[in-house]
């Protein structure tokens, strides 16, 4: 089912972590961000979307994992548009013969079977540091950075005052950090400070897994996020309720330790960055 967040824009949640895809309305159709997770899900995007009149005239994925370069053969062929970086990182993925089998070594077993993946990564790069998406709605500004994925990239509906935050800014998964970038940690806070910058212009976060927040929230994610990494560069111990006891979901402390058990072995090697 759709929820209206703001003026135009609505959200489908999706069992799988709370998934949001997110749905622009335009002036002849819908801009589609990160649709999943099932194929029925999408399926049901797909009739909810015929029910508003709303075809899909322009996808984007905000980055290059599995779970966010999905697509279902309802939706038409619009053109699906990614960073330079994303769509370069699915071409070689993609390029490989036994590419089935990598993904489906990451998927949830209790999805696998759910999860179409005929159409899985097919999306056309944007020119390096493209500033919007091209399409025929509201302004959907490209906040591209190198924090969680290769080309991970926020967009920022300017006129709905919405920020739509990929794999990052949720309530309930701590920083997943590219332990394969230069400075993972580095580049996560670089993150963060371009979140800052447009918090102003915001009303409401949308983050690819967890709750929608409003400004105040956005805020405040931003700090416990920031918390959360700098005390993982000061080689202390994050004070973070997703990762302690009462964590939502109760692999994340696994994650959590093995994020240390990687950035431990980087310094090891002597990478200082992290």
């Amino acid at each position: 089912m759709l929820k209206q967040v703001a003026k135009g824009v609505l959200v489908h949640e999706s069992e799988f972590i709370q998934s949001n895809s997110v749905v622009v309305q335009g002036r002849d159709g819908v801009l589609l961000i990160d649709p999943g997770i099932t194929g029925d899900e999408m399926a049901a995007l797909a009739d909810d979307l015929r029910g508003l009149g709303q075809p899909v005239v322009a996808g984007f994925s905000t980055h290059p994992d599995w779970d966010h370069v999905l697509w279902h053969p309802d939706f038409g062929d619009a053109p699906r548009y990614g960073t330079a970086r994303c769509a370069a990182s699915m071409r070689d993925l993609l390029s490989n013969a036994g590419w089935r089998e990598r993904v489906a070594e990451g998927l949830p077993p209790e999805y696998a079977e759910e999860i179409p993946m005929d159409l899985l990564g097919l999306i056309t790069g944007l020119p390096a540091g493209a500033a919007q998406i091209p399409w025929d709605g509201p302004t959907a500004r490209i906040i591209e950075h190198q924090a969680h994925a290769p080309g991970h990239a926020a967009l920022l509906i300017q006129e709905r005052r919405i920020l739509v935050a990929g794999d990052m800014l949720s309530d309930i998964l701590m920083p997943f950090l590219d332990l394969e970038a230069a400075d993972p940690l580095g580049e996560y806070l670089d993150a963060l400070r371009l979140f800052e910058g447009v918090a102003d212009g915001v009303d409401a976060v949308i983050p690819g897994h967890g709750s929608v927040g409003g400004a105040g929230q956005l805020r405040a994610r931003i700090k416990q996020d920031r918390a959360y990494v700098q005390a993982l560069l000061d080689s202390g111990v994050p004070d973070d309720p997703r990762i302690g006891p009462s964590a939502p979901l109760d692999w994340l402390p696994d994650v959590h330790g093995w994020q240390l058990q990687r950035l431990a072995e980087r310094s090891e090697r002597g990478d200082t960055a992290g």
